[in-house]
C-alpha cells in the first residue's frame, strides 16, 4: 500500500490540531458590569433578555452564598439555549466547576440512575483546601559532595555532601544526604541557581539563576532565567491551595488505587457510607478553617430526556446542604413527562418547575442570524462573499440555523474544488442540493411514502413532523392526539 501523499497528511494533521465545535467560537455572555447585554459579544448574538438573566445567575453563583437553586433556559429548536449556558461557564472561569451532561447519558451508563445522577451533582462542587508548607529558598552559593575513593567502597557508603544557599540576608549551611544529592543532580542544580526546597516532601524546584551571576559566561541559553536573590529568612511558610471535586475525593476514598482511578476511569458505584463520612470530613475543615466550599454547576441538557424517577432524585437533591446550582435546558413544549401518562410544560414534573427560574429564548430575527452566520464563518476559518452570506442568512431563515451552519464547512469544501478562494453562491447552491434539510426530507417521505418498505399514509402526521422539526410544538401535540393511523406495508398492499 502507497504511503500517504505529504498534502495528505498535512491535512490530518490540521484536522486534528484544529477541531472546531459548535460552541467553540463562545467566549462569555457578552455583559457589562451592570448586566447590561451588548448586541454582540463574546461570541453571543441576540437573547439580549436571556443573556441578562443568566448573568445574574453567574453573580449568584461567584458569591457562593446561595446553593441548590435551579434554572430552567427553555425555547425552541436552534435558539441558543446551550450557547447561553457555555457562555455561563466561560464566564464563571475555571475556578468554578461546570459540569456538562446530556439527559440520556444517565441511560447509558453501567451504573443506577440515581447514582449517575449523585455523581453529576458531586462533580459540581468544589472544595478549596488551604494548606500550608514550610520551604527553604534561597542562592546556591556552593554545593560540595563527597564520593567514595573506589567502586568497593561505593557500596557499603552512601554519598554525603553541604550545601551553602544565602538570601540577601543570611547565609547557611545544609548537610545533604544520598536522596538529595541525587535531586540536585537531576536537576542540575549549579552555584548560582535560585532553588526552593519542600521540607515535607524534599523536592527541588530550580526558579532560575541570580542576576549576580548573569556575567559569569559569555553565552546563555534562550530559556535561562534571570530572578532576584531571595531576601528574609531562608525557611519560610507558603499557603498552597488545591481545589477539587466531591466527586474526586469520594472516588480517591473508595478506590484501591487512590487517585490513579480517576484516570483510569473506576469510578463505578461508590456507597453511601464513604460519602457520608467524606461530608463529615468536609464539614470539619469548613469549621477549621482549612476548606471551603466552591458551589459550581450542572448543566443537563435535553432535560426531558429524564423519566420521573430522575426528577423525583434530583426535586430531593437540591434541598441538601451540598447542592450546586442546577441549569436544565429543554426545547419541548407541552409533553408527556416520561415514565408517566401525564402532560406537563416542557415535558417536567409541576413540582420540579414550581422551583424552576425559567428564562426563555426566542427566535432569532434575520440581522441575529446573519451575524451568527458571519461569526462561524470567522470561527471556521472560510472566506464567504455578501451574496453567499445573503443566501445562507436565506437559507436559515427558510430551514434552520443549525442546517445553515453545517453548510459553512460542506461549501468551503466545494470551493476548495473548483480552486477558489471565497464561498460563493455557486457552492451553497451546490451542498444544498447535495444535503437535505428536515423540510424537504419530510416532504421526498410523503411523496415517495409507497415506495417504502413501511409507511404510514396520514398525510396530518407527516405535516406534524416537519412542523416538531421547526419547533411547532402545538400541531405535534394535536398530531399526537390524533387516532393511529394504519400502518401497512408494500407486500401486504399486494395481498390485497
Amino acid at each position: 500500500m502507497a504511503s500517504p501523499t505529504p498534502r495528505f497528511q498535512e491535512g490530518v494533521e490540521r484536522t486534528r490540531m484544529e477541531r472546531i465545535g459548535a460552541h467553540s467560537h463562545i467566549r462569555g455572555l457578552g455583559l457589562d458590569e451592570n448586566l447590561n447585554a451588548a448586541p454582540s459579544a463574546q461570541g453571543l448574538v441576540g437573547q439580549l433578555e436571556a443573556r441578562k438573566a443568566a448573568g445574574v445567575i453567574v453573580r449568584i453563583i461567584e458569591q457562593g452564598k446561595i446553593a441548590g437553586r435551579a434554572v430552567l433556559i427553555a425555547g425552541q429548536p436552534g435558539t441558543g439555549k446551550t450557547a447561553i449556558a457555555m457562555g455561563m461557564a466561560q464566564a464563571l472561569g475555571s475556578e468554578t466547576p461546570f459540569t456538562k451532561m446530556a439527559a440520556s447519558e444517565i441511560f447509558s451508563l453501567e451504573m443506577s440512575k440515581t447514582e449517575a445522577l449523585t455523581q453529576a451533582l458531586r462533580k459540581s462542587i468544589g472544595v478549596r483546601i488551604k494548606e500550608e508548607t514550610e520551604l527553604i529558598e534561597g542562592e546556591v552559593v556552593e554545593i560540595q559532595i563527597d564520593m567514595p575513593l573506589t567502586r568497593s567502597s561505593a557500596a557499603g557508603m552512601a554519598k554525603s555532601g553541604k550545601l551553602t544557599l544565602k538570601t540577601t540576608e543570611m547565609e547557611t549551611v545544609y548537610d545533604l544526604g544520598t536522596k538529595m544529592i541525587d535531586s540536585l543532580q537531576k536537576e542540575k542544580v549549579t552555584n548560582g541557581d535560585v532553588i526552593t526546597i519542600d521540607k515535607a516532601t524534599g523536592k527541588i524546584s530550580k526558579l532560575g539563576r541570580s542576576f549576580a551571576r548573569s556575567r559569569d559566561y559569555d553565552a546563555m541559553g534562550s530559556t535561562t532565567r534571570f530572578v532576584q536573590c531571595p531576601d528574609g529568612e531562608l525557611q519560610r511558610r507558603k499557603e498552597v491551595v488545591h481545589v477539587v471535586s466531591l466527586h474526586e475525593i469520594d472516588v480517591i476514598n473508595s478506590r484501591q488505587q487512590g487517585f490513579l482511578a480517576l484516570f483510569a476511569g473506576d469510578t463505578g458505584e461508590i456507597k453511601a457510607e464513604v460519602r457520608e463520612q467524606i461530608d463529615v470530613k468536609v464539614a470539619e475543615w469548613r469549621e477549621e478553617g482549612k476548606a471551603e466550599i466552591v458551589p459550581g454547576v450542572l448543566f443537563i441538557d435535553e432535560v426531558h430526556m429524564l423519566d420521573i424517577e430522575c426528577f423525583s432524585f434530583i426535586n430531593r437533591a437540591l434541598e441538601s446542604e451540598l447542592a450546586p446550582v442546577l441549569v436544565v435546558a429543554s426545547n419541548r413544549g407541552i409533553t408527556r413527562i416520561r415514565g408517566t401518562t401525564y402532560k406537563s410544560p416542557h415535558g417536567l414534573p409541576l413540582d420540579l418547575l414550581d422551583r424552576l427560574l425559567i428564562i426563555t429564548t426566542k427566535p432569532y430575527n434575520e440581522k441575529d442570524i446573519r451575524q451568527i452566520l458571519q461569526l462561524r464563518c470567522e470561527e471556521e476559518d472560510v472566506e464567504i462573499t455578501e451574496n453567499g452570506l445573503n443566501l445562507l442568512t436565506r437559507i436559515g431563515l427558510e430551514t434552520s440555523l443549525r442546517y445553515a451552519m453545517y453548510l459553512i464547512t460542506s461549501s468551503a469544501l466545494v470551493c476548495s474544488k473548483r480552486k477558489g478562494t471565497e464561498v460563493d453562491v455557486e457552492d451553497i447552491k451546490r451542498t444544498y442540493t447535495l444535503f437535505s434539510d428536515v423540510k424537504r426530507s419530510t416532504q421526498a417521505l410523503s411523496d415517495f411514502q409507497d415506495e417504502y418498505m413501511f409507511n404510514d399514509v396520514s398525510p396530518k402526521l407527516v405535516d406534524a413532523a416537519s412542523k416538531e422539526a421547526t419547533g411547532d410544538s402545538d400541531a405535534v401535540m394535536d398530531a399526537a392526539s390524533a387516532p393511529p393511523a394504519e400502518v401497512t406495508t408494500k407486500t401486504e398492499a399486494m395481498q390485497v
